[in-house]
């Protein structure tokens, strides 16, 4: 049955989660409400790190890693190949039909239309990282009190970082390496 489920759940995903592998993280948010049992919250930071510095695509690493935290090997198998089926599916059967109405006004102001509505899930997704990443302690206790500051000193420090012209043009790989290093002496 977890197997239906893993499959169902990232199907689904694959279908709506427009805009690129961020835009899973809310729906990923929603299967660890959904099924707890599978993964937690601790682990969705896993899966952003683990997808985010592997080589391949985000959402396909996060699908393999959540479906392996859910279920094993197999788990990680079912997940990936339903979070890519849909596109498979869209594209096939989709993709003859969109070159020939290209110039249709309403196909070009439905994408038109999508762009906000992917904005909005990218804009959801950079909000769950940075709350996985930044806040440790309940929002509850006080807003600062649940700030991780040596995490949110790092961002701080990688973001600035990526805005000044000479470091900007740095190949990502060496962000990723410069804040696993951090961690690992910060303890983080």
């Amino acid at each position: 049955m977890t197997y239906l489920l893993l499959f169902f759940e990232f199907f689904q995903t694959g279908l709506f989660a427009v805009g690129g592998g961020l835009v899973m993280l809310p729906f990923i948010q929603q299967m660890i409400e959904r099924y707890p049992e599978w993964f937690g919250t601790l682990q969705l930071a896993d899966i952003v790190a683990i997808a985010e510095s592997t080589p391949g695509p985000i959402g396909i690493n996060a699908a393999t890693f959540a479906g392996f935290s859910a279920a094993g090997v197999l788990g990680a198998l079912t997940a990936t190949l339903s979070v890519v089926l849909p596109s498979f599916i869209v594209v096939s059967l989709i993709a003859p039909v969109l070159a020939k109405y290209r110039q249709n006004r309403l196909v070009n102001d439905a994408f038109t239309g999508l762009h906000p509505a992917v904005t909005g899930l990218i804009a959801a997704a950079c909000w769950i990282v940075l709350r996985i990443a930044v806040l440790r302690g309940s929002v509850a206790d006080g807003f600062f009190q649940a700030i991780d500051w040596r995490c949110a000193a790092l961002f701080a420090v990688l973001f600035a970082c990526t805005q000044i012209k000479k470091i900007k043009t740095l190949h990502p790989v060496v962000f990723i390496l410069l804040g696993g290093l951090a961690g690992v002496v910060l303890g983080l």
